[in-house]
């Protein structure tokens, strides 16, 4: 079933604490079946919207079955290399806190979206990190593994740059819950990606690695298979 919130008009900005109770209730319930709620698999269509506090499914590296997915991550340690900014990883813990990220307007946007708004595609959006209010951000800096494009967090208390803006590439007119849908870095032009072979492990990354098993998160021109992700776990906020 769904964790879905209804809510009056706001602005995105208002909504990170409130986002932030609901996704530890939705974390606590969750855990009694193997992570947060899921979207139903009906055929109902179930928009995205602008508020909601998600998790980021890798398709590529996740199994068909659902047994094992790797999600979008964050957590409050820095890159060793590179920009040395925080770490962002696909993670395959369901009921980490570190995996929900919100949803909010573009960096210099020239006014607040409101909240449980479905998000179109093509729309341009910051994601910013529950856990540690730094966005999801890309730049021209080799990744440490795949030496592709370096995904970082950035910013404090959720604001940053324009280098943390990403277009919402999807099909139709709204991003659709539990459907493929690629994020397009817009300063760059890059993909957010990630791969099932490119990993963290105890040869390049150490015995006492702090993200041992995670994937690498990185940005590339390509637009392919590990450019896709798809939501289907989080805190919905609808009208």
């Amino acid at each position: 079933s769904n964790i879905s919130v209804k809510m009056s008009r706001a602005s995105t900005a208002n909504v990170v604490a409130s986002c932030l109770l609901v996704a530890v209730i939705s974390l606590l319930m969750g855990r009694n079946h193997q992570g947060v709620a899921s979207a139903s698999s009906g055929g109902d269509e179930a928009p995205v919207s602008f508020g909601s506090a998600i998790k980021l499914t890798h398709i590529e590296s996740s199994s068909k079955d659902g047994s094992k997915d790797y999600f979008l991550n964050s957590e409050p340690k820095n890159l060793g290399s590179g920009s040395g900014q925080q770490i962002v990883t696909m993670h395959s813990d369901k009921s980490a806190s570190s995996t929900f990220w919100l949803i909010r307007e573009a960096s210099g946007a020239e006014f607040a979206e409101d909240s449980a708004t479905p998000v179109k595609c093509n729309t341009v959006i910051r994601l910013t990190h529950l856990d540690t209010n730094r966005n999801l951000h890309s730049h021209d800096v080799p990744s440490a593994l795949s030496r592709q494009q370096e995904v970082t967090g950035f910013g404090e208390g959720g604001n940053g740059d324009r280098g943390d803006n990403w277009q919402v590439v999807c099909s139709g007119k709204y991003w659709q819950r539990g459907e493929k849908v690629r994020f397009l870095h817009v300063d760059t032009q890059k993909y957010l990606g990630a791969s099932s072979s490119v990993k963290f492990d105890e040869r390049n990354c150490g015995n006492r690695c702090p993200i041992l098993h995670h994937l690498e998160a990185f940005a590339r021109k390509n637009q392919d298979a590990y450019s896709e992700f798809k939501v289907e776990l989080g805190v919905h906020l609808s009208k």
